[in-house]
């Protein structure tokens, strides 16, 4: 349009490097994102940070940040420990060494 770069990103109220900010391949995320799954469903008590790292040794340069926010875009989650195992904090069966979230002394309540 033959208007300077500043002139134009000043009138618009835009930064400038915006302006030279080329967007990712979507092909590159696609692609990311299905070794992240296949991944996350190999490993299911991995969470993004060992992912990431599983994901540097297949060979992605990719961030760890980047690899968190596609890990919540996505859904992905690290399953619960199963309650039934009388784990800390459960209304089940009391634990040597466990602390119960409602005391329980001589078999009365007391909150």
């Amino acid at each position: 349009m033959g208007v300077p770069e500043r002139q134009a990103c000043r009138v618009l109220e835009q930064a400038r490097p915006t302006q030279r900010h080329s967007p990712q391949e979507p092909q590159k995320e696609a692609a990311l994102i299905a070794d992240m799954a296949m991944l996350a469903s190999r490993y299911g008590r991995y969470g993004y940070r060992r992912i990431t790292a599983k994901l540097h040794k297949a060979g992605w340069r990719v961030n760890p940040q980047r690899v968190e926010r596609l890990w919540r875009r996505e859904g992905l989650k690290v399953p619960g420990s199963n309650p039934s195992g009388g784990v800390c904090g459960h209304t089940v069966a009391p634990v040597s060494g466990c602390v119960l979230s409602t005391s329980i002394t001589a078999g009365h309540m007391t909150s």
